[in-house]
């Protein structure tokens, strides 16, 4: 029997669905017409995307520093990064459709509140246990970029989605970036907890430009979180579109995971590189953020498919380098952490597209699928980069590094193949 105000799931792009399961639909109290953004509302989503997106990554260089002094073994490194993404990732999933439910502006300020708290709390700890669930928490409660950019798709107009979705990804892919740089500096010269405290305050400046900048936005709810929850399930069978770029793009951040949790080991304990360093080396890296705004051009011109492709060979490429020859050494970690950073990026922004044009009122929920898978598989990455550092060294970690786009390029041929058989077959009838 159907509930009230919920209809029933139509299947768009698979067979007719077997099951009767019902969707939350929501409509927004603003308009359903393209709305325009102005460059300066573009540049603060992308500065609050990048910079509460940072927490996530702040730990990943320090985690030498971090590890001993609360208790953890070199093996154990690792962990920090990891239950910091699964955290991110349980975040997504829980927290994050709430923005197809509640208010957005109002659901941005809590969680960034929370993430300042935890933050705060990480600095002064010294115990393992407390310290490892304070990085699952920092993780949890640094959803908002999630919410900040649905919204900017919905704000922005179809002709102009792809252009404004990349520019703000370049924003998130800079706060990525330069968090490493940034935490191994200030590690260097106030100490590893100071980058927590930075992390804090800067949370505290979010706040604030959330309350003041950004527009309310206020879904009109005709369910409850259960059938929030539930229509999660139903998404995810129905677009094909969606499993697969979460799957490509949740390979690919294990393999950039990997790289970046392991790269600052590999040149701090071979190349005998300080933490000043290291921050430089990841500073370089950051020129794969010019990758963001290219994949909104390429995709709001129809060029999806093949810059996917494009993406996804450069990936394993990037990690083969550093074991070719001459390049086997700190100028072959550059040229990857440049190649890999890029790939991820346009790959992730070209995923973005396709999974926000699926269902207009449902973006936050898609956009939770989607992003959820990714950070699994980048706490997958992170999990076992220590371990196989310890011990197979840096041409293991490249191996391992290398066969997760490998295999996601496999995977989207085969998809690809699959569905022009498809096509050929329709025409044929």
């Amino acid at each position: 029997m159907a509930s009230a105000g919920i209809p029933p799931v139509s299947c768009s792009d698979e067979p007719p669905c077997r099951s009767a399961y019902r969707e939350v639909i929501m409509s927004t109290s603003t308009s359903n017409q393209p709305h325009s953004l102005s460059p300066a509302l573009v540049l603060l989503f992308a500065f609050c995307c990048g910079a509460i997106v940072a927490n996530l990554y702040y730990a990943q260089p320090i985690v030498e520093l971090i590890a001993p002094a609360v208790g953890l073994s070199m093996h154990q490194a690792s962990l920090i990064v990891s239950l910091t993404q699964i955290g991110y990732a349980v975040g997504l999933l829980f927290l994050v459709p709430l923005a197809d439910l509640l208010e957005n502006r109002r659901l941005m300020l809590l969680t960034t509140l929370a993430a300042m708290a935890c933050l705060l709390a990480a600095g002064f700890s010294s115990a393992p246990g407390i310290f490892l669930g304070l990085s699952l928490l920092i993780g949890l409660s640094s959803v908002s970029v999630q919410m900040l950019i649905p919204l900017a798709a919905h704000l922005a107009s179809e002709a102009t989605r792809g252009r404004v979705v990349g520019n703000i990804m370049a924003g998130l892919l800079l706060g990525i970036l330069l968090a490493r740089p940034v935490a191994s500096l200030v590690a260097e010269y106030f100490g590893w907890r100071a980058v927590y405290f930075m992390a804090a305050a800067l949370m505290l400046g979010i706040l604030v430009v959330i309350a003041t900048t950004i527009p309310r936005h206020a879904p009109d709810n005709r369910g409850h979180y259960g059938q929030l929850l539930l229509s999660l399930f139903s998404l995810l069978r129905r677009y094909s579109t969606l499993r697969q770029r979460a799957l490509y793009q949740g390979l690919m951040f294990a393999s950039f995971s990997l790289f970046w949790t392991v790269a600052p080991m590999e040149l701090v304990r071979h190349y005998g590189f300080t933490q000043t360093h290291v921050a430089l080396f990841a500073l370089v890296g950051a020129i794969g953020a010019i990758a963001a705004p290219i994949a909104g051009r390429l995709a709001d011109a129809g060029h999806t498919r093949r810059a996917t492709l494009v993406a996804l060979v450069l990936a394993p490429l990037a990690f083969a380098l550093t074991l070719a020859g001459p390049l086997a050494g700190v100028l072959g970690l550059v040229l990857c952490a440049v190649l890999l950073d890029f790939a991820v990026q346009l790959n992730m922004v070209l995923g973005q597209r396709e999974v926000y044009a699926l269902e207009q009122n449902s973006k936050a929920r898609l956009n939770a699928l989607y992003m959820t898978s990714i950070f699994i598989g980048g706490a997958s990455g992170s999990a076992i980069a220590s371990p196989i550092y310890e011990n197979f060294g840096w041409p293991g970690a490249a191996l391992a590094g290398a066969a997760f786009p490998a295999l996601a390029l496999i995977l989207a041929l085969w998809h690809g193949r699959r569905a022009a058989g498809e096509q050929r077959l329709a025409v044929g009838k």
